[in-house]
């Protein structure tokens, strides 16, 4: 896995972007994620703005136990919810993926139970990067 982006974890792969979006959603609901929104930012930008922009997606995933979990360890975790896993297509016409780091993005908030709930996620969100194919 290819993790040089600091909040995220990142990985460019060979497959199509719309067989990439695909899997990704399956893969993330092996992982007891599910999608609750989806962000086509190239078609958005499009509509409001008149430009034209790379294929470019961002999916919100979320895990409902987990989200109960880190609420109840602090009312304010919901403002790094859902997890957000992006799909876009690369200068190189790669498809890259890239998915947030929640051990990174909850660090902040010095709460040790939500940073073992980010550490689990974390693992989930990597093992579904890393299982795209």
């Amino acid at each position: 896995m290819n993790t040089a982006n600091t909040l995220g974890l990142r990985r460019e792969l060979s497959s199509t972007y719309d067989e990439t979006l695909a899997n990704v959603a399956e893969i993330l609901k092996s992982e007891g994620f599910g999608v609750l929104t989806e962000i086509d930012v190239r078609d958005t930008l499009k509509k409001k703005l008149g430009v034209d922009f790379r294929r470019y997606r961002i999916l919100g995933a979320c895990n409902p136990p987990f989200a109960h979990e880190a609420l109840q360890a602090d009312l304010e975790a919901g403002l790094s919810m859902p997890c957000n896993v992006v799909v876009y297509e690369s200068d190189a016409g790669k498809t890259v993926v890239v998915a947030v780091d929640p051990a990174k993005t909850v660090a902040a908030a010095g709460n040790p139970k939500l940073s073992a709930l980010a550490e689990t996620l974390r693992q989930k969100l990597a093992r579904v990067i890393e299982r795209l194919p």
